[in-house]
């Protein structure tokens, strides 16, 4: 898909600054300017740099540009396969590109200049450097030191090339503001530094290249090479997704930019979302489907588990991974259920059985682990239902803590968690007999869950099921997490009670940008998600809307439908509106949540990878079932 930003919708600032674009390098590093190549909060900037995908740093904040000391008007901002920028001023036009070596920390700017003046015209490049840990601008003034093209400071490195006329400047610190931190609560400024400009002077009537590259190693290579490089990437992800849709298409292209490569394993993991995140179990777990199997990177996926393999301990899976020496944290219920539907899905994708005895081992663990107790309170219930959380532990996706208060307390017998649970013991029961082994163990103790889930979590009278057993109010507040009861590979429901829970989840959750966490007419739900920290955290699951559970309410909605060629097109109905999401926010990508009463703009992380890969395993089910019978006709 191509998005085009008009002069009418770049020239005042705050409209500008609505938006923005991402690029990433595959190692956690990234970069993400508004469309008018402004930065507007302290987690973006033109080269953040990653040791490992959570140990990353912002080096180039920016790049300030002057034609013979005036600011360029921007004439347009595109996306397509890479952001482009037009700009004017004086007579004088540049087409201003960008580009981000997958593999390395090294990223460039480009700019075609034409100069129709009567006069010659020169192009003046300041870059803005920050040099420090990503989320954490400096707040005093650092020892810089400039050597040979490599900036120094704060025990950073980068090194800067340009076919530019280079000019030695003073070391001048200046304040960046960042008006999406402020409004947010985060801390408003930080301080970047200016050390170096390069210039290009181009004679009346010609046309001369200007380029600038940022790297953390010495490189030989031309800005006109990355992002050319760039481009042709792009365009490949696009071109080569096997999807139908220009809107499937644009997601598989999303999917790519959280994928990222881990030294500890040496194998790959998900990066949940940018600007803030890092790779996390519970995410990674749920957009692995939708990132890497329905997009084809079976391989990827494997890799993704096999990096998952190595940290499990206690039956647990790390929901935020190491970096050093520190210990991992095991903190989730949903990752290691997730992992075990991960495997399944990856056979059903590849029949790879040699895969499946590789993490068999594994999964074993996870399910003894799950029925004899493990850490966080997670055990079996002698109903065979499993009970997580203890304490100011949250275990489950609902898992805001503020100080001593937790907003959304899922103790007990959460629905998500043992729907997960019935469906993994389904999936060991057949994976079973490709190692050699029986699943009727696994059977038997499914059907001793599936009596139990039915007796107590469904709620005839308001048809729907309990959010959790706890024995407290939240066990009937209504929430999305009961649609994976009807969404999972294997469910307990009959046929009218899902279709009745697909149908209360419509009504009251539902809207054309995610479901919200909890009904509005729950006299705890929160109608706005903004402010403070404590603001933000107590909106957070408290009827915010999230698009990633809206990839389970609309396969449950095929589901229940029969997977019919109108159920299709019943949903394609209701996904008419993709583009402009796509648009809104970070273009090409879906965000992380909006707010719970009237969705509008984009808030959170604004790329987010299991909003991305939910999305995109509703296109993928929606072009097969468009696909039956089509060679039979």
């Amino acid at each position: 898909m191509r998005f085009t930003f008009e002069k009418n919708e770049l020239t005042t600032q705050g409209s500008a600054e609505r938006n923005c674009w991402l690029l990433t390098n595959g190692l956690g590093g990234f970069a993400s300017t508004s469309p008018v190549f402004s930065v507007t909060r302290c987690d973006q900037g033109l080269l953040i740099a990653a040791k490992s995908p959570s140990r990353r740093y912002t080096l180039v904040h920016r790049v300030r540009e002057t034609l013979d000391g005036e600011t360029p008007t921007p004439v347009s901002f595109t996306w397509e396969y890479g952001p482009e920028w037009v700009c004017e001023a004086g007579g004088a036009r540049f087409t201003r590109r960008f580009g981000m070596t997958w593999g390395e920390n090294t990223s460039a700017v480009t700019y075609e200049i034409e100069n129709h003046s009567n006069t010659p015209r020169t192009l003046t490049l300041t870059p803005v450097f920050q040099m420090a840990r990503k989320g954490e601008p400096p707040q005093e003034k650092l020892e810089v030191e400039v050597e040979n093209g490599r900036v120094t400071a704060n025990g950073l490195d980068v090194y800067v090339r340009s076919n530019g006329k280079a000019s030695a400047l003073p070391v001048h610190f200046e304040t960046l503001r960042y008006p999406d931190d402020e409004k947010d609560g985060r801390r408003p400024t930080g301080l970047g530094f200016s050390c170096r400009a390069f210039s290009l002077t181009v004679p009346a009537g010609e046309r001369g290249e200007l380029e600038i590259v940022f790297s953390t190693e010495k490189t030989d290579r031309t800005g006109a090479e990355i992002v050319a490089e760039t481009r042709e990437r792009q365009r490949k992800l696009l071109e080569g997704s096997g999807f139908a849709s220009p809107e499937a298409r644009e997601l598989a292209r999303a999917a790519d930019a959280f994928m990222a490569y881990r030294a500890s394993t040496g194998g790959k993991t998900v990066i949940a979302g940018y600007p803030f995140f890092g790779d996390w179990g519970r995410d990674t777990m749920i957009a692995l489907p939708g990132c890497a199997l329905a997009t084809g990177r079976f391989e990827d996926a494997k890799s993704i588990l096999r990096t998952f393999i190595h940290y499990e301990r206690d039956g647990l899976l790390p929901n935020y991974f190491p970096e050093g020496q520190e210990e991992p944290r095991y903190n989730s219920a949903d990752a290691p259920l997730l992992f075990i539907n991960g495997v399944w899905l990856t056979y059903e994708k590849t029949g790879d059985g040699d895969f499946v005895r590789e993490a068999w081992p594994t999964m074993k663990k996870i399910v003894e682990a799950y029925k004899n107790g493990t850490r966080y309170a997670i055990i079996m219930d002698g109903d065979g239902l499993i009970s997580a959380g203890e304490g100011l532990d949250q275990v489950t996706w609902m898992d805001v803590r503020v100080g001593d208060i937790l907003p959304t307390p899922r103790h007990g017998k959460p629905v998500e968690i043992n729907a997960y649970w019935y469906s993994d013991l389904r999936a060991m029961a057949k994976m079973a007999a490709l190692t050699g082994e029986s699943g009727e163990r696994f059977d038997a103790l499914a059907e001793r869950v599936k009596r139990s889930f039915n007796e107590k979590f469904w709620m005839e009278e308001k048809g729907y099921l309990r959010d959790v057993l706890s024995g407290t109010r939240a066990d009937t507040q209504l929430r999305c997490n009961q649609i994976w009861a009807v969404s999972m590979p294997f469910t307990m429901l009959p046929p009218e009670r899902e279709r009745r829970v697909v149908e209360t989840v419509g009504r009251f959750l539902y809207t054309p940008f995610g479901l919200r966490t909890l009904s509005p007419e729950d006299p705890e739900f929160h109608p706005f998600y903004g402010g403070a920290q404590v603001d933000r955290d107590m909106a957070y699951h408290q009827g915010t809307v999230w698009p990633f559970p809206a990839g389970a309410y609309y396969l449950a909605l095929l589901k229940v439908k029969g997977n019919t060629k109108e159920a299709a097109r019943e949903v394609r109905r209701l996904l008419a509106g993709m583009p402009d999401i796509l648009r809104e926010g970070c273009v090409g990508q879906l965000p992380e949540i909006y707010d719970g009463l009237t969705p509008g703009p984009s808030k959170g992380c604004f790329a987010q990878a299991w909003s991305v890969g939910e999305l995109l395993r509703v296109y993928e089910k929606l072009e097969e079932i468009e696909r039956e019978g089509e060679h039979d006709a």
